[in-house]
């Protein structure tokens, strides 16, 4: 298994399971996700339509999968054409809108125990219709029981 790093924003020794992209500093959390942007060299802009879908990082980007996952994680691995299908996804775009579902999403990322958190959350309707939507994307359901005509 992977080391994890100390996170750069907040100093949390062994938290960091993320990188950034430009830079490759290391961070633990949305928000210090975002406290690192704030900081971090930006990118040039570019116009871009706000229902576009994320371009795909560069070739030469220092950012991979790996940096996310760690080897016991490869089974739940996405392939990252089926992840990019979630950012051109309206249905799930218009869920994201919801303040209440943000601030589960929020809360889950900043837990210590995720899992447990997901459980309850997993009670929550608002929250598995966005899980379900998540799924449904990402792992179409196959049609059974359909006969051939």
């Amino acid at each position: 298994m992977r080391a994890l790093r100390r996170c750069a924003v907040c100093g949390a020794a062994g938290a960091a399971k993320y990188r950034c992209p430009r830079c490759s500093a290391a961070y633990c959390s949305v928000p210090c996700c975002r406290t690192h942007r704030e900081r971090c060299t930006p990118e040039p802009k570019r116009e871009q339509e706000p229902s576009a879908a994320v371009p795909a990082p560069p070739a030469d980007s220092p950012w991979s999968v790996d940096d996310i996952l760690s080897e016991d994680d490869e089974r739940d691995r996405v392939p990252l054409q089926k992840l990019k299908l979630l950012g051109e996804s309206e249905e799930l775009r218009a869920l994201l809108l919801n303040p209440h579902l943000r601030q589960l999403l929020l809360t889950v990322d900043q837990a210590e125990d995720k899992s447990s958190l997901m459980k309850k959350y997993m009670q929550e309707p608002l929250f598995v219709e966005f899980a379900d939507c998540c799924l449904g994307i990402v792992e179409p359901q196959e049609k059974e029981n359909v006969l051939p005509e």
